[in-house]
């Protein structure tokens, strides 16, 4: 019988190791049993209706994805939401954000607010997670980030619906700019002030606040004196119903308002008819109703949460359904597998249609809507991909 010698000994054990590690590697490539998703939205606070309702949207995605039957490389997959309140806040969104990271999801819907969204998007990215946010500024898709994902239309579109509607169809001759300081609403209302500085308008107020001012009785006495006609606002719906509430009391209320997406919420329409020029939104987020699948999300919706969709919740029930796709494309649940799925991927998304995302993560379907309020609902009044 040949002995083997020290040396043939420990080549024997060398090669074993190197078996036995390629053995763990490929375990690791096989598909978990549990992925984790993260959902990142303020859920208290001012904003929480809009957050809790980004929230409900994705799990009543997971719901229904789960009872499909999900899974990767034919192994049964369940999928768990791990949801973390962002407060509106970039420093608590960050907190948020790393943890997340350290949760171990493989992929992030979120966040609201852009300024939010802007200053977490490095700590996905330092971990190849992929973020899909409903944030509209810029920004955040300049940061030329491999992870970031916007799910609609951004506010230089925006800024040129608002621009446009507000020349065209307010018929007024004096406006206020008003914006709540964050990077959302001042970038939204300067892209809006360019535009109507384009169709040489007079902007005869230019005002910033920040995002939790309720108090507007000097602002209405200005917007009296200056006899501005239209307001065109980046304020969230609550500041504006403060607004309204401020200009009744200057007996001041024959002009129009013209909000942002912040504003085309359930609890902005309590302002309805209050304004003589009429209250208008812009958005590039659309009603459910508006789609021919919309029917059928809201009545689950309801059925599920006992309210109707206070936002977007539509945009991030699309959103984990074209993420579950982008997982099985990647059939693996790999965070970088999942973020390169999805640069590709033409998402089947089961209210608007579908999502797909350019090199930069913008999204090619993207339009913006102008809304009225009537009869207790918000009515598109015109829609386009272009302005």
């Amino acid at each position: 019988m040949h002995t083997p010698n020290r040396r043939q000994a420990a080549t024997s054990v060398l090669a074993l190791g190197v078996v036995a590690a390629a053995g763990l590697l490929a375990g690791c490539d096989n598909a978990p049993s549990v992925i984790k998703i993260g959902v990142a939205q303020p859920m208290s606070g001012n904003l929480a209706a809009l957050g809790q309702d980004m929230h409900n949207g994705v799990k009543l995605a997971v719901e229904e994805i789960n009872k499909s039957g999900f899974k990767i490389k034919g192994k049964p997959v369940t999928i768990e939401i791990v949801a973390v309140d962002d407060r509106a806040n970039a420093a608590t969104g960050k907190e948020a954000a790393q943890q997340l990271v350290d949760a171990g999801v493989v992929a992030v819907i979120g966040h609201l607010n852009s300024g939010v969204s802007i200053d977490t998007a490095p700590i996905y990215a330092a971990k190849n997670i992929a973020q899909l946010a409903i944030s509209t500024n810029p920004k955040y898709t300049q940061l030329n980030l491999p992870t970031t994902f916007r799910l609609v239309a951004n506010d230089t579109l925006q800024a040129k619906a608002i621009g446009s509607f507000a020349a065209n169809q307010l018929n007024a001759s004096k406006f206020a700019v008003l914006d709540d300081g964050t990077p959302y609403g001042k970038g939204l209302a300067d892209g809006a002030a360019a535009e109507l500085t384009k169709a040489k308008k007079d902007i005869a107020l230019r005002q910033s606040f920040d995002d939790k001012t309720t108090a507007f009785d000097e602002l209405a006495a200005k917007l009296k004196e200056g006899g501005v006609d239209a307001i065109v606002s980046t304020l969230n719906d609550f500041q504006v119903l403060a607004l309204i509430e401020a200009l009744k009391k200057v007996d001041y209320t024959k002009l129009a308002l013209l909000g942002g997406d912040t504003i085309k919420t359930t609890a902005m329409l309590k302002g309805a008819g209050q304004l003589q020029g009429g209250l208008f939104a812009t958005s590039p987020i659309l009603e459910p109703r508006e789609f021919p699948a919309g029917a059928k999300f809201l009545e689950s919706y309801r059925a599920a949460f006992k309210v109707d969709p206070a936002y977007g919740g539509h945009y991030s029930y699309d959103a984990m359904h074209v993420l579950a796709g982008a997982i099985k494309r990647a059939e693996s649940a790999k965070p970088q597998a999942i973020t390169e799925a999805l640069r590709s991927i033409d998402g089947y998304a089961p209210v608007t249609g579908s999502m797909k995302f350019d090199a930069k993560g913008e999204q090619r379907y993207g339009v913006i809507s102008v809304y009225a309020t009537r009869g207790g609902l918000w009515e598109s009044q015109i829609r386009s991909d272009a302005w």
